[in-house]
């Protein structure tokens, strides 16, 4: 067998065991920051972490699918170990840059609701008082 085939068989084994670990990861632990997030609408917050999970799945199977040709074959096992340590560092780095955008995204959009719940009275004002008016003038 061609050692170029046995390296796209291991990069795509590994790539898409990494892209399944990784969308499970966040996707259990990502649960508790969407419902704080969403103002703990759990309902909500499950549907937008599946939505994430699908993209994150579409986006990373995506990229492996159009990362995985070479561009030289490869001859020997120095070559397969060199072929394939680029190519899943490559795939490591995309699934980081995607983690860490999700994380900001979410963030901001966590930092905008806290800072509407904060400018919103506790209790509705129950009165209206006209303005000052000067005396003595």
């Amino acid at each position: 067998m061609d050692l170029t085939v046995v390296a796209y068989v291991i990069y795509l084994l590994i790539s898409v065991g990494l892209t399944i670990w990784v969308a499970r990861t966040l996707s259990r632990n990502g649960r508790i920051f969407l419902a704080d997030v969403l103002q703990g609408n759990e309902k909500l917050a499950e549907a937008v972490n599946h939505l994430l999970v699908v993209g994150f799945y579409l986006v990373n199977f995506g990229f492996v699918a159009l990362y995985l040709s070479q561009d030289e074959s490869v001859a020997d096992a120095r070559r397969l170990f060199e072929a394939l340590s680029v190519k899943l560092g490559v795939v490591l780095l995309v699934l980081g840059v995607m983690h860490l955008g999700n994380v900001y995204v979410l963030n901001k959009i966590r930092r905008r609701g806290a800072l509407e719940r904060e400018q919103t009275p506790p209790v509705p004002p129950q009165a209206w008082t006209g303005p000052a008016t000067a005396t003595g003038v």
